[in-house]
């Protein structure tokens, strides 16, 4: 009997020490990876040649009319580039998957779900964010205008994809009906679900947008 007793710890403390050595093995590799991202950010930063094989790249990006030099994976996306990597945190990441619209940004003046381009892809386009519409001066955008004259927003978390997926639609229908608009703009989404009080906004933007235009 003490004999299967002996035999049955021996067999859970091999278990058991399996299980520790597998635990420990993970932390160790999830450890050096953050080591090695750490000191590929490091050597950018004071200007040193990347790590080889770390698998970034030296890219040029035309964002908002400036030409920003920024390190990009090859599995990296725009959306994520313009936010962790350049600072341009207006753009939000709600859904990540294309389906909120928060992300939206005019890509050659159409609008794009930035989570779900790939930045690499994006080479040699023009691309404007939230911060690009007001112009160097900081006067507002007119659809940006809009929004506080009619005070469009609750929780504002999904405002500049719709001023982004607006200014984009506007682009090639400056005088929509209600209607049309709100088709054209359909596929962003409000976690307030104030859709009625977006749409007065965005309509008032179209019509400042006119206005400017005709001035």
């Amino acid at each position: 009997m003490s004999e299967i007793v002996d035999s049955e710890m021996v067999e859970d403390n091999s278990k058991a020490v399996s299980r520790r050595s597998f635990i420990k093995a993970v932390i160790a590799s999830g450890a050096a990876v953050s080591s090695a991202n750490y000191l590929f950010r490091a050597s950018t930063l004071f200007g040193q040649a990347p790590v080889a094989g770390a698998g970034e790249r030296l890219i040029t990006l035309n964002v908002n009319g400036q030409l920003r030099r920024v390190d990009v994976l090859k599995q990296e996306t725009l959306a994520w580039t313009l936010r962790y990597k350049l600072g341009l945190t207006g753009t939000k990441l709600g859904c990540d998957r294309a389906e909120c619209g928060a992300c939206t940004v005019l890509v050659d003046d159409v609008p794009h779900y930035s989570c779900s381009m790939l930045t690499h892809t994006i080479r040699a386009r023009k691309v404007v964010t939230v911060e690009g519409l007001a112009n160097a001066e900081g006067t507002l955008h007119p659809v940006q205008q809009g929004v506080i004259d009619e005070q469009g927003f609750q929780c504002a978390f999904c405002m500049s994809g719709f001023l982004m997926a607006t200014v984009g639609f506007l682009k090639t229908n400056p005088n929509p009906t209600r209607q049309e608009l709100a088709h054209g703009i359909s596929g962003n989404l409000c976690r307030c679900q104030d859709y009625n009080k977006i749409l007065n906004a965005m309509m008032r933007g179209a019509e400042n947008l006119r206005s400017a235009n005709h001035a």
